[in-house]
């Protein structure tokens, strides 16, 4: 039986820092396992240009714990009012390594997003002749469509469209949660990638509503049937290579969580190389996990793989803290509720 595991350094291609006392609390918890990450641009206000870009780095920069060897990949935020050569000079100058496409409404801070797809296609066809790379937030915001029915519905509806009007655009599928999801990037070309979190992975809607509802669960996309989660271990665990780890680990505080109508996110960054070891290893394909947490997301982006290697080991169950202390509150630390017998022992 396996009881330590080496294997490349870990990247995360979706990730939320937010900004202020929350990015300087929760920053050092990716930069202990992770060498990269993709960041997330929807601050308040949201990262749209290649100046806010190069600000928000610095600010990352200025926050990480001395000596630690962590690069932030920045995107920008897709508005309809987006100029595609602000978007390419960012890109060619080394500032941004993505476009984030979140329809209005969708998630948190998204209300500046896309409404007409339309308007933002000039942008898509820049970005496909320069080769960057447009992450999607895949979910659409029609009040009519069920919420866990808007995944399968934004494929058919939005993302197909658009990869048919510009075929060249490379698009990763962010935080994907269905068994359609799972089906559709497996059926696409080299042009399309996929990514999933730590916790769809481990909780399905039970978790959030089965026995009293728990706020700490709720994310968006939401999680969905167990047939689901299923299907994206089979995904994660088969060795397929376009698909990659995002945790889309997005901090909110107790207080902002627990309340009558709580934010979605769940904060899985302290925890998630013990919980993808664990999932991996019930799976019977540890053997995998590099491909899945290290290479394959390098690969679609074009980057090469870190050189630097992290060693985990198993033994007795973790003890996950509760929650971290920021400046703006406590946050709650994902904790899927099931013994987690993995660390990282060197990194």
């Amino acid at each position: 039986m396996i009881q330590t595991l080496a294997l490349r350094r870990p990247d995360d291609w979706h990730l939320h820092l937010r900004d202020g006392a929350m990015l300087r609390a929760v920053l050092p918890e990716t930069a202990r396992d992770f060498a990269r990450a993709i960041v997330m641009p929807n601050l308040v206000p949201p990262v749209v240009t290649g100046a806010d870009a190069a600000a928000y780095r610095d600010r990352i920069l200025a926050a990480l714990p001395k000596g630690a060897g962590f690069t932030p990949l920045m995107t920008l935020y897709l508005t309809e009012g987006t100029d595609p050569a602000d978007v390419v000079a960012a890109h060619e100058a080394g500032l941004v390594t993505a476009v984030k496409l979140y329809p209005a409404g969708a998630t948190t801070n998204s209300a500046s997003g896309v409404r007409d797809m339309d308007r933002v296609r000039p942008v898509f066809e820049a970005m496909a002749e320069a080769g960057i790379p447009l992450c999607v937030h895949g979910e659409v915001t029609d009040p009519t469509i069920d919420i866990f029915d808007r995944e399968a519905v934004f494929i058919d509806r939005v993302l197909d469209p658009i990869r048919r009007h510009t075929p060249a655009l490379r698009v990763i599928m962010e935080h994907i949660t269905t068994a359609e999801a799972c089906a559709y990037v497996q059926a696409g070309d080299a042009t399309l990638g996929a990514t999933i979190t730590t916790h769809h992975l481990m909780i399905n809607r039970n978790h959030i509503l089965a026995g009293g509802i728990r706020p700490h669960f709720y994310c968006l996309p939401v999680a969905k049937r167990e047939r689901h989660r299923e299907a994206l271990v089979a995904l994660a665990t088969s060795g397929f290579g376009r698909v990659f780890l995002g945790t889309d680990s997005a901090p909110h505080t107790l207080a902002r969580k627990e309340t009558a109508c709580g934010c979605a996110g769940v904060f899985s960054a302290p925890v998630t190389m013990p919980c993808l070891a664990q999932v991996f290893d019930d799976a019977g394909a540890l053997g995998l996990l590099e491909a899945f947490t290290s290479l394959n997301g390098p690969a679609f982006y074009g980057l090469p793989a870190n050189e630097a290697t992290i060693t985990l080991a198993k033994g007795a169950p973790l003890e996950i803290p509760p929650q971290i202390e920021t400046g703006d509150g406590q946050v709650v630390v994902f904790d899927p509720g099931t013994p987690i017998l993995w660390r990282v022992s060197e990194g």
